[in-house]
């Protein structure tokens, strides 16, 4: 009796991971959205004249830095769309057993 092969063929290894690329993109995009909370903000400061000890970030950064994460985001999820679409057209089932 002939072992079955331990190795997945190459296209049906390629498609899980893409699979699983699809999956963990909104996880990382919402990691991305989250990093302009680790930029420091200005102190409100009592007296006026005090410069801040800190450099801050303008929100004009920060809004081209969401704006560019959730266009990345986008463009992302269509160029994996273009690779997983025949994947997704029969329902996954890529290997002559069905799925897994």
């Amino acid at each position: 009796m002939p072992r079955p092969p331990i190795f997945l063929e190459k296209r049906g290894y390629r498609q899980r991971r893409m699979m699983d690329a699809v999956r963990l993109l909104p996880f990382l995009g919402l990691m991305l959205w989250m990093v302009p909370l680790l930029w420091p903000v200005p102190e409100i400061l009592p007296d006026a004249t005090l410069e801040p000890s800190e450099p801050t970030i303008a929100m004009s950064v920060a809004l081209r830095y969401l704006f560019g994460v959730w266009a990345l985001l986008i463009l992302a999820t269509w160029a994996l769309w273009r690779r997983t679409r025949d994947v997704a057209s029969d329902g996954g089932a890529d290997t002559k057993d069905g799925p897994r």
